[in-house]
């Protein structure tokens, strides 16, 4: 293992497309006060694989992209548009990542209702079988009603069954579980022994070694003190108990607290274990070029929701690792690393509306929807620097459809750049 490389020399060296796109400028209450003429960028030199990466195991969190004609509002039933979010995923596994599907990217508990989920999950389980592709879904608790399941053991219970309901949803489809972190189980459990219960009882029902999730608040503040307690250290002691007492079960943890050193030091807590190895799976979509690039003591895996709006760099900056050009991989995600922090900029749980964004200014979707009416959870300040961020590190990948689509999108809100 390599050491960190540090700084952002040797970032990919980006070419003018032609295109030119007449962009508003915003005070910070939102009005308009200037205009810049920007030249898009070509994109970057992204490659996809021609044989499978090797030295990181790396995910992409999807997204799911709603019909854009049916009532996919707020509070009602998800009407997905399965041709394109099947071939969104296509495109993450032509680029050699596997897929993280049916995880808070998706809109679990966000839109994305139960029905829809698990026919997310059998169809891209299908559809990753037929390319060979790496596919892991989460299994949660969110066919409850966290507001009706009340403290004790009976809340317990229905934690544990309704965790095996999706658990079993997910094996039968042929993907790998993601054990996700539950809301139910946050308002229900008293201490880390009922947290122990619960993982104690979903584990058992593994047949294969699962990824368990820690979700931070700053992404769902309703799993405030999980794992028993706000503090973080006495949290993580608890999650690393659950880990030793299930290691041959738990092929890896993915963390998303957004704080690196406290990521580093749990991975090196993991990499001393004995007995059979347990990844750390990155979820820290602020600082994960740092993360995956890694320290003489390890690197972690990744499994992001940044990676699903950059999946192309991200596989060549995986590829220069598996080549041993630590510093040109190193190099490539810390240029995405601004657009990663802005998509997921507080209120972080509205990251999913730029990583649909994204993907409508690609082409990816007809339209700049997401189910539950999600969409509006980002100002149009926002989406037009993002913009900008996606263009300075080669993420617009039709300059030509990205300059149309977003002066629609400023002319449909009045706005005349």
């Amino acid at each position: 293992m390599s050491a960190a490389v540090v700084g952002h020399s040797g970032a990919p060296e980006l070419n003018a497309s032609g295109v030119s796109l007449k962009l508003p400028r915003f005070d910070d209450g939102g009005r308009v006060v200037g205009t810049e003429v920007r030249e898009l960028n070509a994109p970057g030199p992204w490659l996809a694989p021609s044989e499978p990466i090797r030295s990181r195991v790396a995910f992409a969190a999807a997204h799911v992209v709603p019909h854009v004609g049916a009532e996919n509002v707020p509070g009602a039933p998800a009407v997905v548009d399965w041709d394109a979010t099947l071939a969104y995923r296509h495109q993450i596994w032509r680029y050699g990542l596997g897929v993280a599907d049916a995880m808070d990217t998706a809109q679990r508990g966000m839109g994305l209702d139960w029905a829809a989920t698990q026919e997310l999950v059998r169809r891209s389980a299908t559809e990753a079988r037929s390319v060979g592709g790496a596919i892991a879904c989460g299994a949660g608790t969110d066919q409850l009603d966290p507001a009706a399941v009340e403290p004790g053991q009976a809340g317990l219970d229905a934690v544990i069954d309704a965790y095996r309901e999706q658990v079993r949803v997910v094996q039968e489809a042929g993907a790998q579980v993601i054990v996700m972190a539950s809301r139910a189980l946050a308002k229900v459990a008293r201490s880390a022994d009922d947290y122990a219960r619960v993982y104690d009882a979903v584990l058992a029902e593994a047949d294969q070694p699962v990824i368990l999730h820690w979700l931070g608040t700053m992404f769902d503040p309703a799993l405030a003190g999980y794992w028993g307690s706000d503090d973080v250290d006495t949290a993580t002691a608890t999650f690393v108990d659950l880990i030793k007492a299930h290691q041959d079960k738990v092929d890896g943890v993915k963390v998303s607290l957004l704080d690196a050193q406290h990521e580093i030091g749990l991975r090196r807590t993991l990499a001393a274990l004995d007995g059979s190895p347990v990844r750390l799976y990155t979820g820290d979509d602020f600082n994960y070029p740092e993360l995956i690039a890694g320290d003489d003591q390890g690197y972690s895996d990744a499994l992001l929701g940044i990676f699903a709006a950059i999946y192309p760099a991200a596989s060549t900056a995986l590829q220069a690792f598996d080549a041993d050009d630590a510093g040109r991989a190193h190099a490539i995600l810390a240029s995405t690393e601004k657009l990663g922090r802005h998509i997921f900029a507080a209120p972080t749980y509205f990251y999913k509306t730029g990583v649909a964004y994204l993907s409508w200014l690609n082409g990816f979707q007809t339209g700049f929807q997401l189910v539950g009416g999600l969409h509006s959870g980002r100002s149009l300040a926002h989406l037009v620097e993002l913009t900008r961020l996606a263009d300075d590190c080669g993420m617009l990948l039709d300059p030509d459809l990205a300059a149309k689509r977003l002066g629609a999108l400023l002319m449909t809100n009045g706005v005349d750049a």
